[in-house]
């Protein structure tokens, strides 16, 4: 989603635009992740973005025309004809695999094209329906973008096959250039990429096409319009097209720091780099693991909220009396004189959707799929053959302006937001619920690839949307007892006892009053009662704020 252009990211208010601040992306090549799958996760994090799982299904008789609308607003942009054969899609990936997420840069104001048609979302949208691979995707977005003209700011995209994964890094070349400059480089097997809002390919290589691609002009529409004027293998798409400034490393690189630092070793060297104190110590494209990334990890990667570092979100007073990791917008604020800013992590309140494309070589790929803030919400597998979506997580079952009680988007809100409350307690609670429904999915999956195998295509496709749909549906039926459990347990800021954890009511079937401990007196009247209270930190802030009238004499 949007990150506007960079010099501007501080400055942002909610009343200031209409459209998204910032996504993350991770992208985890065969050689890197523990099944030898292709792994890439994607958080479509917007103020105004409803939570729904995009559902295309090629159509028996295609018309000549298709209409363009703008996804961040719902704008029409114009007509583009339509192709013969497109693919059926479900989210971010297509029926063969194929991957499109995405990180808005922003990038140079001027290079803004109003003329345009297509929009970064409907590069990604239309592209799956067109292309089969990651080369094929490069090559139509390219296609696509100089046909008809590129209407975003600058953009990064994750491309990935069941072979290949790319990052690709694209600008519109402003109102009287019509089309795209760009760079793709193909991410070495064995190696992990990422990006949050910032252009991350610097130098790259000129003579090697099986693994880096660019439009012929890249470098000489920059000398033209004066970005860059040094030797063509000194040309970097990042300087050239979106310079490093102080937000761009503490809001955007900062998350890509974060990834890093959990799973290579030798990142913390980078530390004043991601606090936006030194641009010239700037991180890899991409760095080894040091040991080989399971799906779940990359699940919890998106859930950070920079927990063991200088800028962890829970420890300073922002975080209130219980440890809340959010800090409610704009970005930016000020005492005195001082600017100060808001952290912006991995997880945050304002995703909509988010997911991790899982394309395995010889096997049906895997969107695993959730709405909502990562950190208390939860994936469940949607096979990419399937041929419909859920109806709790389908388009038109709810909006952001229709509260709908059949919606993924709306429960999962429901929870998170209530959890914010007391967000110390009740996000443990949570937790123990994720952990059990990914690692249970992890393992049935296999379970499930087991018995399509022997299936045929027609069979296959059958039997794993009905899979898709009804794991999506038990999740949901889940959740509204957690989301029931939480209000039970915590209301009013008191915390009831409880013979068993959150896992028996919520899995079980123990959703009845005998779960929590009630008096003996046969009236269902609890018993043992806990009132926790505030955290140290928030109570010396107190006392040294209003002692003198709060004190106890």
């Amino acid at each position: 989603m949007k990150r506007f252009f960079f010099t501007l990211l501080l400055a942002i208010t909610l009343g200031a635009t209409t459209s998204a601040l910032a996504c993350t992306n991770f992208i985890i090549t065969k050689g890197a992740s523990t099944d030898g799958s292709i792994l890439v996760s994607y958080a479509a994090d917007s103020h105004q973005l409803y939570g729904c799982l995009y559902k295309y299904n090629p159509l028996k008789k295609m018309p000549k025309m298709m209409p363009v609308t703008e996804w961040d607003t719902g704008k029409y942009m114009g007509d583009i004809p339509t192709v013969a054969t497109t693919y059926s899609t479900v989210g971010n990936m297509n029926e063969y695999s194929l991957i499109i997420t995405e990180t808005t840069f922003g990038g140079r104001e001027e290079l803004y094209d109003p003329k345009g048609i297509m929009d970064y979302g409907s590069l990604i949208y239309i592209t799956l329906q067109r292309a089969k691979t990651a080369r094929e995707a490069i090559q139509t977005i390219v296609d696509l973008a100089n046909t008809y003209g590129y209407a975003s700011s600058g953009e990064s995209f994750s491309i990935a096959d069941t072979n290949e994964a790319w990052i690709m890094e694209l600008i519109g070349k402003g109102e009287d250039d019509k089309g795209i400059v760009w760079v793709a480089r193909r991410i070495p097997d064995g190696y992990v990429c990422a990006h949050a809002n910032q252009a991350r390919i610097t130098t790259f290589p000129l003579s090697d096409k099986e693994n880096c691609l660019y439009a012929p002009d890249v470098i000489s529409f920059a000398r033209k319009k004066g970005y860059f004027n040094g030797k063509d293998e000194e040309f970097s798409f990042s300087d050239a097209y979106a310079p490093l400034d102080f937000s761009a490393m503490r809001a955007c690189e900062a998350r890509v720091w974060a990834f890093y630092r959990s799973i290579a070793d030798d990142m913390e060297k980078y530390e004043d780099f991601a606090m936006g104190y030194n641009k010239d110590n700037r991180m890899p494209l991409w760095v080894k693991p040091s040991k080989k990334i399971s799906p779940k990890q990359v699940f919890d990667g998106m859930r950070d909220h920079y927990e063991g570092t200088k800028m962890d979100m829970t420890k300073d007073l922002g975080a209130g009396g219980h440890g809340l990791p959010y800090r409610w917008r704009p970005m930016s604020w000020k005492v005195d004189d001082k600017t100060y800013v808001n952290e912006r992590a991995i997880a945050t309140q304002q995703t909509g959707f988010w997911v991790v494309g899982q394309a395995r070589p010889g096997k049906t790929g895997i969107l695993w799929f959730g709405v909502d803030d990562a950190a208390t919400s939860c994936l469940t597998p949607i096979y990419c053959n399937t041929t419909k979506a859920p109806e709790c997580m389908a388009e038109g079952n709810g909006s952001m302006l229709e509260y709908t009680p059949t919606s993924a988007f709306w429960l999962f809100n429901r929870v998170t937001n209530f959890a914010y409350m007391r967000y110390d307690m009740m996000s443990t609670d949570i937790r123990k619920v994720v952990d059990k429904w990914e690692n249970e999915m992890l393992q049935e999956v296999e379970k499930v690839d087991a018995k399509a195998a022997s299936m045929s295509a027609k069979a296959q496709k059958k039997y794993l949307t009905e899979y898709s749909c009804s794991t999506a549906q038990t999740l949901f039926e889940n959740w509204s007892r957690l989301d029931k459990y939480l209000l039970l347990k915590y209301m009013d800021g008191n915390v009831k006892s409880e013979h068993k954890d959150v896992l028996s009511y919520v899995f079980d079937g123990n959703d009845k009053p005998s779960h929590f401990v009630e008096n003996g007196n046969g009236k269902q009247i609890p018993d043992k009662i806990q009132f926790p209270g505030y955290n140290e930190k928030w109570k010396r802030a107190v006392a040294a704020d209003n002692g003198k009238v709060l004190e106890s004499k």
